[in-house]
């Protein structure tokens, strides 16, 4: 679509790409965390259903913050149901799990891969010339890190 946004079109096209794939696997750790806070079990749910329900909800903001600058950048954000099964680089999240610390070591592993693509965007963008996503990535990786932090608290003695 036609913006007056001056960003470079090339930076415009890497920028869209790499924000279309965090978005989706960004919905896709969401959809995860709300799995685990509507299942989770065992002697530390109250801890672990609060923790998930904040990440859940501080993840959903995120995924809108990227959204919203892909259409900035001229493109049609899609975050279709179809489109996150189809196209996430998530490991799929199963809907068996109840043990709390089961949920934690499955949820840590997709923080750690979101976290990483995220933290390649940013290279990709900024050499692009696109600082402002980069800016919108760093932020997100930063949620992304505080988070895995607090989750792999739970294994450290």
């Amino acid at each position: 679509m036609k913006t007056l946004n001056d960003v470079p079109d090339n930076a415009k096209k890497v920028s869209i790409g790499v924000l279309q794939g965090v978005l989706v696997d960004t919905s896709d750790l969401t959809n995860a965390t709300r799995q685990a806070h509507w299942n989770v079990k065992g002697p530390q749910f109250a801890g672990l259903h609060k923790m998930f329900e904040k990440f859940y909800g501080e993840l959903n903001e995120l995924a809108d913050e990227i959204a919203e600058r892909i259409v900035q950048l001229g493109a049609i954000a899609d975050g279709t149901t179809q489109t996150i099964g189809d196209t996430t680089r998530l490991e799929a999240y199963s809907n068996k799990l109840l043990d709390g610390l089961d949920h934690v070591k499955a949820l840590s592993t997709r923080y750690a891969a979101l976290a990483k693509s995220v933290r390649e965007g940013i290279d990709s963008t900024d050499e692009a010339g696109d600082t402002d996503t980069s800016d919108l990535l760093t932020e997100h990786s930063r949620f992304l890190d505080k988070s895995l932090w607090m989750l792999e608290a739970h294994f450290q003695k």
